[in-house]
């Protein structure tokens, strides 16, 4: 695996509790990077050798401003391409944006809004607007994230959710609260895995506690036990416990090699991917992991 990207969840928390998400960000949520932990984690990227870009994500990362504008600045001058994904929530006018933003004028190569039904009344929200102008007046590089209703379907995106609208994938909190609405499909059909590249995703998430996701939820790693580079040469895609099954047949088939109960029908591969993977935390906590990936709210 040769990681050229790191997405920074720096915190569980957030200002929203869309139905969608699916590391069931919420105000109760817990798990929060320190800025030793970001440090630590920029040191890996470096020492990878491979690794360009970082991400600022969530949760909320404005949540916890300057653990994320120290992280921004050393990322940028270690090198980095440096990202941010936010719900925008700080925008409230176009003055508090750009006193928001101008800190990190000149460091950043892209900031991603989030703006649709779930995070506000209308798809383009007057936060992501002002976020726009503002970004826009600084030089920021800013593009926006839209995520459909159930019952106004989009494509959905590969890996990292692109700019634009997009359709739920349908784990973590959006099980609980949207495939009910979405039409269901026979369980045998998810054969694949149409989100993610298990064999050489290109870029992973690490959280706060050190947890490396080549999906969000299965964990390859902890950056805070060995280096990444350990992490990366020891991965093997094939002889992993989930990436294996998934490999091989998709969600389906991790459903028939550890011979799990399930319903006739699901949303998506998400769907019973997840389902099936609550199911076997229990066997393998170490890999289906943290608690608040799982909605295991403390």
């Amino acid at each position: 695996m040769e990681l050229t990207g790191l997405h920074l969840l720096l915190s569980y928390q957030c200002t929203f509790e869309c139905d969608h998400c699916f590391v069931w960000g919420s105000p109760w949520q817990s798990g929060t990077m320190t800025l030793g932990g970001v440090r630590r984690i920029l040191h890996e990227a470096k020492e990878s050798g491979t690794v360009t870009s970082i991400y600022f994500e969530g949760g909320e990362p404005f949540l916890f401003y300057p653990v994320m504008l120290r992280g921004v600045i050393e990322a940028h001058q270690m090198g980095f391409s440096v990202g941010i994904v936010s719900n925008g929530y700080w925008a409230e006018d176009v003055d508090s944006a750009l006193e928001w933003l101008r800190p990190l004028a000149g460091l950043l190569d892209d900031l991603s809004v989030s703006s649709d039904l779930f995070h506000y009344s209308e798809k383009i929200s007057l936060q992501s607007q002002n976020a726009a102008a503002a970004a826009a007046e600084l030089g920021i590089p800013l593009g926006t994230i839209c995520i459909a209703r159930p019952d106004d379907p989009a494509q959905a995106g590969v890996g990292q959710i692109p700019p634009g609208e997009s359709g739920v994938l349908y784990r973590g909190r959006a099980i609980e609260k949207l495939s009910a609405a979405a039409p269901h499909h026979p369980w045998t059909q998810f054969t694949t895995c149409p989100h993610e590249d298990l064999r050489d995703p290109g870029r992973v998430h690490v959280d706060a506690f050190g947890n490396l996701h080549i999906c969000q939820g299965i964990v390859i790693g902890n950056l805070f036990r060995e280096p990444l580079k350990e992490i990366t040469a020891r991965y093997n895609p094939d002889g992993h416990y989930i990436t294996g099954p998934l490999l091989v047949g998709g969600p389906a088939q991790v459903a028939r090699t550890y011979g799990l109960e399930h319903a006739p029908e699901y949303a998506d591969a998400c769907h019973l991917c997840y389902s099936m993977r609550l199911a076997l935390r229990s066997r393998f906590p170490h890999i289906l992991t943290p608690d608040q990936m799982y909605g295991v709210v403390s």
